[in-house]
């Protein structure tokens, strides 16, 4: 029990990546993937996840080695990009909360009842987790991230199970490449698959966090050995909810709405009538703490980003991350209330926003570790490097391909 208590503190900032990454793009996207595809997308999923891998473990590992985070270290290399990230950052951040919420509203509604009205149920998520986090701050968030991401975990594994041990069918792999309208998903799909690149500079600043918190200072070891705990997590869960949109969704000629709320109520109903009423409980909970998770992690994230980049564009000192929150947490209400319709275009924009930009804090990310202001011995091996100029290759190729295919 010590041994496995030692090992719970260790992680943090790697089950909040996980926390933050494990949303709209697993249990939507990779839902809808299995649903619409079968198991056709694991090659996409797998691929993404490992071209982007060494991007993402290049957040913490900036931190440890410098103190610093991802943010400090654009601004050293210009304020150009620290003006970019700014302006992307701040178009995106209130559709991408809202998109999250209203889902995460549309399963709690299912799962509490109450009331069927999305705005109030999303603007008293939005409330209560802002709360949370302006009273508890990070130790609060850090201790209810690993409960949740174990009781996803479980939860999840086990209706993939019942799944498989319900399903009469065979299970084809061929893999599939999708034209046309497909592709507009492939890409979304891919953009947010584990999660949008800018949260390595989440990480980054997590990681500081958690270091403020603790009596010794994390460790280059320990914390990469967080990462992969989380990163893995994340691979795991995709191919789960791959796999549960496969078998129980897959030819069901189920039409998935846009709206969250409606989504969440087809994608438990569809769940449950397939696997059972038994089961309706497992997947009720594996879904809401998916969503939840996302709530929370990236209503802490993006105010503490928006901060930290204010106070290095104007050399300000005064931490502005309950200003950030608040507005975040309004902006996110106000879409609800007035932009509710416009809500699956704004997701779609996002997506595709998260996907074209991946090359640049790629690019960015990969300068940083592999210069002067981290020391030779926490730099990159050449293995890392070499799957970093894969990546670097692959993500620009790709984004250049979708660009192409939008002019055609």
């Amino acid at each position: 029990m010590k041994k496995i208590n030692n090992i719970l503190k260790k992680l943090g900032p790697g089950l909040l990546f996980a926390g933050a990454a494990i949303g709209v793009s697993h249990l939507v996207q990779s839902t809808r993937a299995g649903a619409d595809f079968g198991w056709g997308l694991v090659w996409a999923l797998l691929i993404i996840n490992l071209f982007k891998y060494p991007f993402f473990q290049y957040g913490p590992r900036y931190a440890i080695s410098t103190g610093k985070t991802l943010l400090d270290g654009y601004y050293r290399l210009g304020t150009g990009y620290l003006w970019f990230y700014f302006i992307l950052n701040f178009a995106t951040m209130f559709t991408i909360q809202t998109a999250v919420t209203i889902v995460t509203a549309g399963l709690a509604s299912e799962l509490f009842g109450l009331t069927e009205s999305m705005v109030i149920w999303s603007v008293f998520i939005t409330v209560f987790c802002t709360l949370i986090l302006i009273f508890g701050k990070y130790k609060t968030l850090d201790k209810v991230i690993k409960v949740i991401i174990i009781v996803l975990a479980i939860s999840s594994l086990i209706a993939l199970l019942i799944a498989f041990s319900n399903n009469d069918n065979s299970i084809s792999i061929k893999q599939i490449f999708p034209r046309g309208g497909g592709l507009l998903f492939l890409i979304a799909f891919m953009g947010w698959m584990p999660a949008p690149l800018d949260i390595s500079i989440w990480h980054s600043i997590w990681t500081l966090e958690k270091n403020k918190i603790q009596k010794k200072k994390i460790k280059i070891v320990d914390s990469m050995f967080d990462f992969n705990v989380g990163y893995i997590t994340t691979v795991i869960l995709g191919l789960c909810f791959i796999g549960l949109g496969a078998l129980v969704m897959n030819g069901s000629g189920e039409s998935f709405s846009n709206q969250g709320g409606v989504f969440a109520k087809q994608l438990i109903n569809l769940y449950t009538s397939n696997l059972g009423q038994g089961a309706y409980l497992i997947i009720a909970i594996a879904a809401f703490t998916t969503m939840f998770s996302t709530t929370i992690t990236t209503l802490d994230a993006s105010p503490r980003a928006m901060s930290k980049t204010i106070q290095l564009l104007f050399k300000k000192e005064k931490d502005f991350y309950i200003t950030w929150i608040i507005i975040l947490a309004v902006g996110t209400s106000l879409i609800f209330i007035f932009l509710l319709s416009e809500m699956g275009k704004l997701v779609q924009i996002a997506t595709v926003l998260s996907f074209i930009t991946a090359p640049i804090y790629a690019f960015l990310n990969y300068k940083l570790v592999n210069s002067d202001q981290v020391p030779k011995n926490l730099q990159p091996s050449k293995k890392l490097k070499f799957l970093s100029n894969l990546g670097l290759i692959f993500l620009t190729g790709f984004t250049l391909f979708y660009l192409l295919s939008l002019a055609s």
